[in-house]
């Protein structure tokens, strides 16, 4: 998952539901539930493997064979290198239906590790150009371990199954881990979107979960609507006239506008979007510009996001953000470069209907603690998926119910970590989701 910041108040803003009629019949229910138990060591133990040996966006190699090797003793149809380094399995029902798909991602991020576990990451990798650290900061170890164990528990209720299961391990959610070989290229969820991976047979629907240590663990969070917020990374670059930093009347000072820049990209969020409708955020995460206190530099350099959830406001955003830069550098002879290095993530929007139509599922499996989500700024690329069939992505509380949420360690944080008691939560949650899906006309 992307993120800016993740408000560790979220639990305080939940919105407690009233459990709707029952989804799961009690028998079905209780069957999820033993079979479930009977892998979850195995999942933990897959989960504690997958996390001492953490890879990167499209360097997934190790867990994708791990992943495929799964799936194939357990009688799946299985691809492998969809979308890059994507998995992606098929079980058939013995009984006709409809196709449904669920999908977890498995790449780490370039984090070093600061949790003292005995399965902690020490492992490195290639990022950018550099080596660094890697471990798995956001929870794609356990995403991975629910999905294979969910894969397990469906595949041994092949004869209740009306349809057929997608299991889509998908690489490279958190972003490319190299530079980009052209502006086009695509990755992650787009990638394997362009690989057909809805298609061949057509998914109907598709789930997932994200692992969120804001929400307590037996604690689902779900939201009808926009839940995670657009991601668009760009770069300004200000181009001016170096001169020395006695005289700045010789030259054209691409700091100052820069500042001005920052500031006036503000503006655009509190004077000119409807922050009423939906909330929009820019941020500056990275300023680079001159190499000594007298020497005024030829350019500066900014990096950073834009969050939205809001498609029109975010592409107007995204407009006046071009347009005041390089307007601003203009009016003081500099020149402002703007690019938006694309694909960026659209906002997560679950689909109406089909939330309403599982809510009743997820209230079962938690015994009534599905609640309501507060949007979150973080951005996902399950929203690929969502573009091509109706979706529903919803948070999986991973923090023991004993601690203080807002002293939980949040996604990316080096020090984050799963009570790993949420894996069997998810595991029940999703196959629940693909049998109730599926045995609804």
């Amino acid at each position: 998952m992307k993120l800016t910041t993740l408000a560790f108040a979220l639990g305080s803003c939940l919105l407690a539901m009233t459990a709707p009629a029952q989804a799961v019949e009690a028998p079905l229910l209780a069957d999820i539930q033993t079979r479930v138990a009977a892998v979850e060591g195995r999942m933990i133990a897959w989960r504690r493997d997958i996390h001492q040996h953490p890879e990167l966006s499209n360097q997934e190699h190790r867990t994708a064979k791990l992943v495929a090797d799964h799936l194939r003793k357990l009688g799946l149809e299985v691809k492998t290198g969809v979308g890059g380094t994507g998995v992606v399995g098929l079980l058939k029902g013995d009984l006709p239906g409809k196709v449904v798909a669920l999908r977890a991602d498995m790449d780490a991020l370039p984090v070093k590790e600061l949790v003292d576990l005995p399965f902690a990451s020490k492992a490195k990798g290639k990022h950018m150009g550099k080596e660094v650290d890697v471990m798995h900061a956001c929870g794609h170890d356990g995403h991975t371990a629910i999905l294979m164990a969910t894969a397990e528990v469906l595949a041994g209720m092949k004869s209740q199954l009306r349809g057929s299961v997608k299991f889509i391990f998908q690489p490279a959610e958190e972003g490319p881990s190299e530079a980009p070989h052209s502006e086009d290229e695509h990755i992650g969820a787009l990638a394997m979107v362009d690989a057909g991976v809805l298609e061949n047979p057509k998914v109907d629907a598709v789930f997932g979960l994200h692992l969120i240590p804001a929400f307590p663990v037996g604690t689902i969070g779900y939201r009808s609507g926009a839940i995670l917020a657009s991601g668009d990374t760009f770069t300004v670059k200000v181009s001016g006239k170096q001169t020395h930093g006695g005289f700045p009347w010789n030259g054209i000072d691409p700091i100052v506008s820069t500042a001005q820049i920052v500031m006036g990209l503000q503006t655009i969020v509190s004077r000119q979007m409807n922050i009423s409708k939906e909330p929009v955020v820019v941020s500056i995460g990275s300023i680079h510009g001159g190499n000594r206190e007298n020497i005024i530099p030829e350019s500066v350099e900014l990096l950073g996001t834009v969050r939205a959830f809001d498609d029109r406001m975010r592409d107007d955003t995204l407009a006046r953000m071009r347009t005041t830069a390089e307007s601003i550098a203009q009016a003081s002879g500099a020149k402002a470069e703007v690019k938006f290095l694309k694909p960026g993530y659209s906002a997560t929007v679950n689909d109406e209907s089909l939330t309403a139509r599982m809510l009743p599922t997820l209230q079962q499996v938690t015994g009534g603690k599905a609640v309501v989500s507060p949007k979150l700024s973080a951005s996902e690329d399950f929203s690929e998926f969502q573009k091509k069939a109706p979706g529903m992505f919803f948070f999986l509380g991973s923090t023991d119910p004993k601690r203080d949420l807002k002293a939980a360690a949040p996604n990316h944080s080096p020090k984050f970590e799963i009570d790993e008691a949420s894996l069997a939560v998810g595991a029940r949650a999703m196959t629940a989701l693909a049998l109730d899906y599926l045995a609804q006309p």
